[in-house]
């Protein structure tokens, strides 16, 4: 019974398309011999190339210096690119940063809230991941910025240690309007893939002593709070009485973060349903793994691999789980601090057909009824285009395109209905609003699957490690 309630995913992906609103999508010219290969999109946007070469961009924040700031994961960068030109500055590239294909590198960017201010200070903060010895971990640092030589130096290192590995590991990074940073960390993909025999460490608390000897092995599945020297906020949540860096546990890999206001909004990848839309709330649990979007026992269960007996010997396979491998519910799961999302992308009914023969075994997960969150703005309620104000923006790697999420009036929950744009067969990793409100700047993975735009899957990207620009025409 519980195998047929977690069948393999593959509806067509029309079905989960059809889910949301659609309009103003995007199409793309392949010109490969153009510098950039063109970009279009329908009115009242148009659209453009900005720069392209890119080493995996993954972290773009606009600085007071009118230019973009990039982390390049894998070139273990940090650029100022004129958004005006497309012109790229290497500000550093850091060294004893650890790269891999999708999750490792440098991630997260921060820029100090009073940066380039007047008696204000240069800082600017960033994480990523390195090795040590055989272990592989994260770190945030904090570095100075030289205006005359237009280059960062002076690494100092602010909180060490945080658990990384080679899927999932978070890696957002951005101040609160309270000062403090915050940080993401993934599950490290525990319980899939290639790490389907370990455990799930999201919903585990630090001991005392793990934190007395800086054992931060338990803050994987969470979103962490700290003050600018590392240390821990006193107004910190106290959870299962330990007061430590977390702010919120129980999460999957949760890599867009945006504040409006002093309410904190986050974006959340599920397994094969049940992409999320948060809102952050100090000591919130968020579930994972035992939930997946809503309690309410639609088509995920907690199968938990981990407590196999012979766990290597089993093949592992989120939607048909063998037998001998523990499941729950996620009603089974009872916990007091159990905060539900606000919006998921998409819930889908017990019993979903999760085949597409469209979607071959290696690019299944491409036709399962999620979008694979990246990152979150926020559109303004005075911003230009009136029809998107007082919006989430979030960007999809698995669709190439952005979904606007209208909030109400307070700004603490969603309302009607969801709008997909700028549909191009890209995977879209990035997104932020220029100052004036009129133009969506999107940086773009090098490499992946996507949904093309006549949805089908594909690894020949458009625009491959690139910023493009949807820039609004109208008045």
């Amino acid at each position: 019974m519980l195998n047929n309630k977690t069948k393999r995913i593959s509806q067509a992906v029309a079905l989960s398309l059809a889910l949301c609103g659609v309009s103003y999508a995007a199409t793309t010219s392949h010109a490969s011999s153009a510098k950039h290969p063109e970009v279009q999109a329908n009115e009242p946007f148009s659209a453009h190339v900005l720069t392209s070469g890119l080493d995996a961009p993954w972290d773009m924040v606009w600085g007071p210096d009118g230019y973009l700031w990039v982390t390049e994961r894998k070139a273990a960068s940090i650029d100022r690119i004129d958004p005006k030109t497309g012109e790229k500055k290497v500000a550093i590239t850091l060294s004893g940063v650890h790269t891999g294909p999708q999750h490792e590198g440098v991630l997260g960017l921060a820029l100090s809230p009073n940066f380039m201010k007047a008696g204000g200070d240069n800082y600017v903060y960033t994480a990523y991941t390195y090795m040590n010895g055989n272990e592989e971990h994260a770190k945030i640092v904090r570095l100075e910025y030289d205006e005359k030589t237009q280059k960062l130096g002076n690494e100092k290192e602010i909180l060490a240690g945080f658990p990384a590995g080679n899927d999932h590991n978070g890696g957002r990074l951005r101040f609160g309007p309270d000062g403090k940073l915050y940080y993401t960390i993934g599950e490290q993909g525990h319980n899939q893939g290639a790490n389907f025999c370990k455990p799930i460490d999201a919903q585990r608390i630090p001991t005392e002593d793990e934190l007395k000897n800086k054992n931060y092995a338990a803050y994987a599945g969470k979103v962490l709070r700290l003050n600018i020297d590392g240390s821990i906020p006193e107004d910190n949540p106290t959870i299962h009485g330990i007061k430590s860096h977390l702010f919120t546990y129980g999460h999957r890999n949760p890599q867009g973060l945006v504040f409006v206001g002093d309410t904190l909004y986050a974006s959340e990848q599920g397994p094969s349903s049940d992409d999320e839309l948060n809102i952050l709330e100090a000591g919130g649990n968020y579930g994972w793994p035992h939930v997946a979007g809503f309690q309410d026992d639609q088509a995920y269960v907690y199968a938990n691999y981990s407590k196999a007996e012979n766990c290597p010997s089993l093949k592992w396979d989120p939607n048909h789980i063998p037998a001998g491998v523990p499941v729950q519910k996620e009603t089974e799961w009872k916990a007091a601090d159990f905060k539900a999302p606000i919006k998921t992308f998409f819930t889908v009914k017990e019993g979903y057909t999760y085949n597409d023969a469209s979607c071959s075994a290696d690019s299944a997960y491409i036709c399962w009824p999620t979008i694979a969150p990246s990152s979150v703005a926020y559109y303004p309620a005075d911003g230009v285009i009136k029809s998107w104000r007082n919006s989430i923006i979030v960007s999809s790697m698995k669709n190439g395109a952005l979904y606007r999420v209208l909030l109400n009036a307070d700004k603490k929950n969603v309302q009607g209905d969801v709008a997909k744009y700028f549909h191009t067969a890209n995977r879209y990793r990035m997104v932020v609003v220029s100052p004036d409100t009129r133009k969506i700047f999107v940086a773009t993975d090098n490499f992946g699957n996507v949904m093309d735009e006549s949805n089908h899957p594909t690894h020949n990207l458009s625009n491959p490690g690139s910023i493009i620009v949807f820039e609004y025409t109208g008045k």
